[in-house]
Formats: C-alpha cells, structure tokens, sequence
C-alpha cells in the first residue's frame, strides 16, 4: 500500500481550478445576487423557475415540471409543497389518472412571477456584470453547448 499523497500522483491537479468547481462557484455567485434582489425573501431561484414552467407551460404534473427545470423528482416535490403552502400554486388530481397530480399557477402565482420578472432580468444583469456584450454572448453560447444532449 502506498504512503504516497494523493496530490503526489497528478500535482498538477488544482481542484480550484476544475470546470464543476468553477460552474459551482459562479452558480453560488448567481444564487447570492438572486436573493439579494429578487424582493421576496422567501421565494428561492429554483421556485420562480416552477413558477416560470407553470406560466410558460400550463398546468403540469411534477414529472413534467421535472422536465421543464431540470430540477430532481425529489426536489420538485417539496417546491411543489411551499409553493402549495404560501398559495402560488394550487393542485387538482389529473382527471384521466387520479394518481397523478396537476399543478396549477395560482391568481396569487400568476402575479408573483409578474412582479419578479422584471427583477429577475435584473438580476440576469448582474450576474454577467464583470463580462463585456462579446463575453456574454459566448458565455451563454458556451453555457448551452455544455449542456446541450443532441450531438454526444
């Protein structure tokens, strides 16, 4: 069995200096300039996506809405509940399958995410704000080419 350090096999590895801790970092950054913008402290990045997904989309079931944000089945569940909880959301059982739930925005919902809109290009704003208009453009060129599933 080897003594060695792990750092001794690859020294020229910098965990600091790897994709998912950057993408880590940035996203850290964005979620920090969110809440301090967004002018609801209890309405997270992530719940305004649902919301978005539910404007954007209509009704949809939690697998849908997992779909639409990329959010965990897990995860979605519980924005699902305090989205329930504070009345921006309301829930029917789908009428072809009454195992499944239909989530809905609310009036309260609609208006919200009207409301945080506006914010949240705001806040698009200030996350880019240390980059110049050809560095944004490549970014998110970058960002989608990333995450893109079509060509692999």
């Amino acid at each position: 069995m080897s003594t060695d350090h792990p750092s001794d096999n690859n020294p020229s590895y910098t965990f600091s200096e790897q994709v998912g801790h950057l993408l880590r970092k940035a996203y850290q950054r964005h979620l920090a300039i969110f809440q301090q913008n967004v002018g609801d402290s209890q309405l997270t990045a992530v719940q305004f996506v649902t919301l978005c997904a539910l404007r954007d989309h209509g009704p949809s079931s939690q697998t849908e809405l997992v779909k639409a944000t990329a959010v965990d089945q897990a995860t979605i569940r519980g924005i699902v509940d305090r989205l329930k909880a504070r009345d921006l959301i309301s829930l029917e059982p789908d009428p072809q399958d009454r195992r499944k739930v239909i989530c809905s925005l609310t009036d309260s919902g609609l208006q919200r995410v009207q409301e945080t809109v506006p914010r949240a290009a705001q806040i698009s704003e200030l996350t880019l704000s240390k980059l110049n208009p050809a560095e944004r453009v490549a970014v998110l060129f970058l960002l989608r080419k990333l995450i893109d599933e079509g060509d692999e």
